[in-house]
């Protein structure tokens, strides 16, 4: 999707990568300001592009990683870094297989837990999403700007058209506001669909701990793949009705009908069973 800009767009945007630039100066103040980068923060951005965004938060930060999978934006970011006192960490490396992990703690003075913040291509924003939940532990928190559509899905509950399996298994990990709306013409190219501004906060701890977090993401994701099949048709074969009733679930509701606790309480008798 979107790599922010409020510079000359020297590269033009690749359509394989999913790049539409953000150029609107006021939008990307707000996201900043929504961001409220501190001193010490260890933060990452994940698709600086042409560094709009960058060079705002490194006015704020001590030090900043950035994550770039475009080999021809490297050198600009560099240039940045050189005019920063190199407080800026190019890593020239896919999103989707790096590994946050190793930048907790990584310079002295810094906060322990990552935040993340980033604009996250739309081809691969829910990969990537499930990719970081993997460390949600040591997150402090994400900021994304996604397709709206996405971001709808995210925080959407129980009873909703858009609830699923997404929905679920970030809302487990995260706390999900949706911030602001944001129009196609704040891009370059403008993209086809409207953008919104998301912030997940993990929880600390989890208000629903799963015993079993693979045995819970099964559940999850079996049901809504047969999303509107009744829970005992979707889940045939791997609950009975005894786990059902154990889980004070009842078996003829449909996956959009539960909510992230039910979906845990069922995981965990499932276990117990």
């Amino acid at each position: 999707m979107a790599n922010t800009t409020g510079m000359p767009l020297h590269i033009k945007a690749k359509k394989h990568l999913g790049q539409n630039f953000l150029h609107d100066p006021n939008i990307l103040g707000k996201i900043t300001s929504a961001i409220a980068p501190s001193t010490n923060d260890n933060m990452v951005e994940i698709g600086p592009g042409h560094g709009a965004l960058t060079t705002r938060l490194l006015d704020k930060l001590a030090l900043l990683t950035v994550v770039e999978i475009d080999t021809d934006l490297i050198s600009q970011l560099e240039n940045i870094s050189k005019t920063n006192n190199n407080r800026l960490k190019v890593i020239h490396h896919d999103a989707l297989s790096f590994d946050f992990y190793s930048l907790r703690a990584s310079s002295p003075g810094l906060i322990p837990n990552l935040r993340v913040v980033g604009n996250l291509p739309y081809n691969i924003s829910t990969p990537l999403l499930f990719h970081l939940l993997k460390i949600s532990g040591h997150i402090k928190d994400m900021h994304f700007l996604l397709q709206k559509e996405v971001v709808d899905r995210l925080a959407a509950g129980p009873h909703s058209k858009t609830y699923g399996r997404l929905s679920v298994m970030v809302q487990y990990y995260c706390k999900v506001e949706k911030l602001f709306h944001i129009p196609p013409g704040a891009f370059s190219p403008p993209p086809k669909v409207d953008s919104a501004f998301v912030r997940l906060t993990p929880w600390q701890p989890l208000p629903h701990p799963a015993n079993n977090i693979e045995t819970f993401a099964k559940l999850v994701r079996t049901s809504f793949s047969l999303r509107r099949k009744m829970l005992r048709k979707s889940l045939s074969g791997i609950v009975n009705s005894e786990v059902f009733n154990t889980a004070e679930i009842e078996s003829d509701k449909r996956p959009e009908n539960l909510s992230v606790a039910d979906f845990v309480r069922l995981a965990n008798s499932l276990e117990a069973s």
